[in-house]
């Protein structure tokens, strides 16, 4: 795999601090990744199915619907962020337009690199006996029906969350499911060709490295853009952006949309 994102020290302190959430009781209190009682408290409106882990699962039948979907057939009135609709985000560079995208979303979180704050992670990570770990962990959580969603602060030089290899290895997990990421990735040339949806802000030739940012949390609310994301939310992309759908107000927003996907239809009729 490329250079950069593989074995890096940043991909281990994420899965060391995760891991240490889920076993330790002196980690639990470090928000590195919700545990299952917090994933349930804090998405506690959904009432369907859900991952082991807690993270809601919407039907997979809800992801075939919104391919079907434009983003002003499920923008509900309003303003964004409030009442449980979508929110929407746009001014994206998108790799596939012919491409829609719907799926579930994960969540990764990254801040700048700050070394006296890693150093203390590592250590904790250490004394609950967990020496080395690769940067597979993160990616191995990819079901089928994921969409990886990556807040990465915007940064473009050393913000490349992955290259081709990764790229294809996330594609493979997700069975096409899709990649977002609120910063860049590189190896542009060799991605190109991959059919998987991609929604990023730059391409950049430069690694991402334990000196440029550190992955601070998975599977947490993030924020991407203007919009809050959760772990769990279904994600429509479209040409003009992407739409961050609460699972528990989803059904509702694709039966809404599905009206006026066949009023518009009609009104195209009549003007005929």
């Amino acid at each position: 795999m490329q250079h950069g994102i593989r074995g890096s020290r940043y991909f281990t302190l994420a899965a060391a601090c995760s891991l240490a959430s889920l076993l330790a009781p002196l980690a639990q209190a470090q928000l590195w990744t919700w545990t299952k009682d917090q994933m349930l408290e804090y998405t506690k409106a959904w009432t369907g199915d859900r991952f082991p882990d807690g993270r809601p699962k919407v039907p997979d039948q809800w992801l075939q619907r919104a391919k079907d979907m434009s983003q002003e057939e499920v923008m509900v009135p309003g303003g964004r962020g409030g009442g449980g609709y979508s929110q929407f985000e746009g001014d994206w560079r998108v790799l596939h337009p012919e491409l829609k995208m719907t799926g579930r979303v994960v969540t990764m979180e990254f801040m700048p690199n700050r070394a006296d704050l890693d150093s203390i992670v590592l250590a904790k990570a250490k004394t609950n006996g967990i020496q080395s770990l690769n940067n597979q962990y993160v990616l191995d959580m990819l079901q089928p029906g994921d969409v990886l969603v990556v807040d990465l602060y915007g940064k473009h030089e050393g913000g490349t969350i992955v290259g081709d290899n990764l790229f294809y290895y996330i594609m493979k997990a997700t069975k096409g499911g899709g990649l977002v990421v609120d910063g860049s990735f590189r190896d542009l040339d060799g991605i190109s060709d991959m059919p998987m949806p991609c929604y990023y802000r730059y391409a950049h030739p430069s690694a991402l490295t334990p000196a440029s940012a550190s992955l601070s949390g998975f599977n947490v609310p993030i924020r991407i853009g203007n919009v809050t994301v959760m772990p769990g939310d279904l994600v429509l992309g479209d040409k003009e952006g992407l739409s961050f759908i609460p699972p528990e107000a989803a059904e509702s927003i694709l039966d809404r949309a599905d009206t006026t996907h066949i009023h518009d239809e009609w009104t195209r009729k009549k003007f005929d």
